[in-house]
Order: structure tokens, then C-alpha cells, then sequence
């Protein structure tokens, strides 16, 4: 997979839609995967701080040399996640953490530092097998592709 928008599309994701104003009764209340696509391919910026929430008392910042080891040039796709019980009760706070609140959603943190944040797009993807271990593999395959993992993704 080439880890574009057309890509992801012909393997089955859907949605496609700003992360920062998801309709969440439109999410599937399933297990799953999802993708954050950053669609525009302009050369990235990075904010100087999060505009994520603090989670357990701790800054969501990093450093500008942080985020520019993470950044991987040219794939769309910058997080991959799995939600074990239902996408639409794992994005909600990954939505919320974006928007400022306080909220479990700690993992792919690195996206709210992105300048064009409010452009990214969430998809995703119902699974029938182990979500841990569809994104498993979803994260190898990118990996296999560009020799790290996408950039937001900060284990495996």
C-alpha cells in the first residue's frame, strides 16, 4: 500500500473526515482501526506548542527537533490506532485531547503539533479479527514502506 487517500480507500476505510469536527453517531460503535491523513502535501510546519490537552499533569509538547526526527515525508497517513471495543468511544477523546480538553487519549499526540491540524482527516476500518493485531500489522506494513513508523505513532 502506497499509504495515500485512494489507498486506503480500496482497503476498505471509510469516513474520511475532519477529526477536529467528527459527527461521532456517524462512527461505527464497533472494534477497529482508524488512520489520521494529512491531506494537503505542502512541506509540514510545526507549532511551537500542543494544542492538545494535558493529560495526568503532563505537556503534550515536544520539541521541534522531536518532531522533526518523527516526520516522515510522503505518506498521507501520520497515526495509525486500533480501538478494541468501538472506534466511536476511541475517537471521541482523541478528538477531544485536540480540542483542548483533558482526555485518554495520550497515543499520537504529535499530530496536534502539526500546523495544519485542523485539516487532518480521520478514517477507519470495522474489524472482525483482534484490532491490536490488525494495527500491528497495518503499522509493519507502512514500516516495511518507509522504514519507520508513521510519524504520530510512538510504540511498536
Amino acid at each position: 500500500m502506497d499509504w495515500t487517500v485512494g489507498a486506503l480507500q480500496a482497503a476498505g476505510f471509510e469516513g474520511f473526515v475532519p477529526l477536529l469536527t467528527l459527527n461521532l453517531p456517524e462512527v461505527p460503535d464497533e472494534p477497529g482501526v482508524y488512520c489520521v491523513v494529512r491531506p494537503d502535501s505542502d512541506a509540514v510546519q510545526f507549532l511551537e506548542e500542543s494544542v492538545a490537552g494535558w493529560w495526568k499533569d503532563r505537556d503534550p509538547s515536544v520539541t521541534a527537533q522531536v518532531l522533526e526526527e518523527a516526520w516522515i515525508e510522503g505518506p498521507a497517513v501520520v497515526y495509525i490506532g486500533k480501538a478494541s471495543a468501538s472506534l466511536r468511544q476511541r475517537l471521541r477523546p482523541y478528538r477531544r485531547i485536540g480540542e483542548g480538553y483533558k482526555a485518554a487519549h495520550w497515543g499520537g499526540r504529535y499530530i496536534w503539533q502539526l500546523a495544519d491540524h485542523r485539516s487532518l482527516l480521520v478514517c477507519w476500518r470495522t474489524e472482525a479479527d483482534d484490532a491490536a493485531v490488525v494495527e500491528s500489522r497495518l503499522i509493519a506494513e507502512f514500516r516495511t514502506a518507509y522504514g519507520d513508523r508513521p510519524f504520530a505513532n510512538l510504540v511498536k
